[in-house]
């Protein structure tokens, strides 16, 4: 199947879940696609058990096998999610929480990484280095899912902003240690060569630094560049292809450049939402680009929502395997739970906190399709299996619970005047 028959074929089906979403589910939009496409994808896998000459399970397993999820998250959608998500988050507004914001983004995706990966170990007896990775996959946040529902919850401007700037950057964050850890616990396919434990610490390191501080200034380089060029023109339609040409462009030299893309994306989307919004678009040109990206980011969503869907044929269930998924779930949250709660403790005396922030910033963390694309990506191993499936398990519970639930928390434990 081609490109254009793979992308009309994915953009068919997500509005016809929608559709059956919207007349009977009535969830919020990406929840409930994602819903309706897992609730499909179970039924074929049920039929295909009780007639299995049909086959069509496996038909449908090959097609999505063949639509390399993986790649077309982290190579394609990936970088105009985060720089779309990056665009509506205010630079003022995230310097006021910028503190907690770098705290739980380094410190806190570090200190889930470990949690979650010596728990994994312990579970399932795989290497430590290993189950590693799978903390490292499993702690950021995902930006796409957390957007999505903060659209839908009724929450403090300062907790929106906090959980919104955490979401986008422990998600490059994330994405570099995982390269990280990958490139040690997998040194045969390491983009380095290891002449032995110090080397390979110290080459990991360096991968770190290059990736995250590179990404970082690559992405305010290429912000400020375009900010510049756009400050000269004012025709909307040639402003909105600039921006597009920053998302596609940026990301994929970024990745040329061997430093971190979703950094990138994320640090010129917010220089061109703010500075650029300001001081370089007019009225109309500053409608027209958010209208965009906004359509941008909300069918993005949905076509990636229903992958997530139905990747669940991608994954292979056994009684070890859903065990391990579903004890991972509370591993997870209490990974989550640490990289909120010890840097808020660390914060405390220098700064106040809004009532409720540790509940609803652990709960409203949610797991989503780049934890998946980065099980995905794994090499092929013994363990690689059961990482997927875990990984599963813990998004769709991320999404599909917690999603649903978090704005009800907001509301409940989080009333007090905010006070931040």
């Amino acid at each position: 199947m081609g490109l254009l028959q793979t992308a009309s074929l994915l953009i068919v089906l997500a509005a016809a879940f929608g559709t059956i979403n919207y007349f009977l589910l009535k969830l919020p939009p990406t929840i409930g696609i994602l819903v309706v496409a897992l609730l499909a994808s179970v039924a074929v896998l049920l039929l295909d058990s009780v007639m299995p000459a049909m086959t069509i399970a496996e038909d449908i397993r090959a097609l999505v096998l063949g639509l390399h999820f993986s790649d077309a998250l982290l190579d394609g959608m990936l970088g105009l999610l985060l720089f779309a998500g990056a665009l509506h988050v205010k630079l003022q507004d995230l310097r006021a929480q910028w503190p907690a914001v770098l705290l739980m983004a380094t410190l806190g995706v570090l200190l889930s990484t470990v949690v979650v990966g010596a728990g994994f170990s312990w579970i399932t007896g795989m290497p430590l280095l290993v189950a590693l990775v799978f903390g490292a996959l499993i702690s950021p946040t995902d930006p796409v899912a957390v957007l999505g529902v903060l659209r839908e919850a009724n929450m403090r401007k300062s907790l929106e902003t906090q959980i919104a700037g955490e979401s986008l950057f422990n998600d490059g964050v994330g994405y570099v240690v995982y390269l990280v850890l990958v490139s040690l616990a997998f040194p045969a396919v390491a983009a380095v060569e290891h002449a032995g434990p110090d080397s390979e610490v110290a080459a990991a390191g360096l991968l770190f630094v290059q990736e995250a501080g590179g990404g970082a200034v690559l992405g305010l380089v290429l912000g400020w560049l375009t900010f510049r060029v756009m400050r000269h023109i004012d025709d909307p339609s040639l402003e909105v292809l600039i921006t597009l040409a920053l998302a596609f462009g940026g990301y994929e030299l970024a990745v040329a450049l061997h430093v971190s893309a979703p950094i990138m994306a994320v640090c010129a989307g917010l220089l061109i939402g703010d500075v650029g919004a300001r001081h370089g678009m007019s009225e109309r040109t500053r409608d027209y680009v958010e209208t965009f990206w906004v359509l941008v980011d909300e069918i993005l969503n949905a076509v990636l929502f229903l992958l997530i869907g139905v990747e669940v044929f991608a994954i292979v269930f056994d009684t070890d395997r859903v065990t391990a998924g579903l004890l991972a779930i509370p591993l997870a949250l209490a990974g989550r739970l640490a990289a909120v709660a010890v840097p808020v403790l660390v914060l405390r005396p220098f700064r106040d906190f809004a009532q409720g922030t540790v509940p609803i910033m652990t709960w409203g963390g949610l797991k989503g399709g780049i934890s998946v694309a980065l099980a995905l990506a794994l090499p092929e191993g013994e363990w690689k299996p059961t990482i997927l499936a875990a990984t599963y398990f813990v998004v769709i519970f991320s999404i599909v619970v917690q999603g649903l639930s978090v704005g009800r928390l907001a509301n409940r434990v989080g009333r007090e005047p905010d006070l931040m």
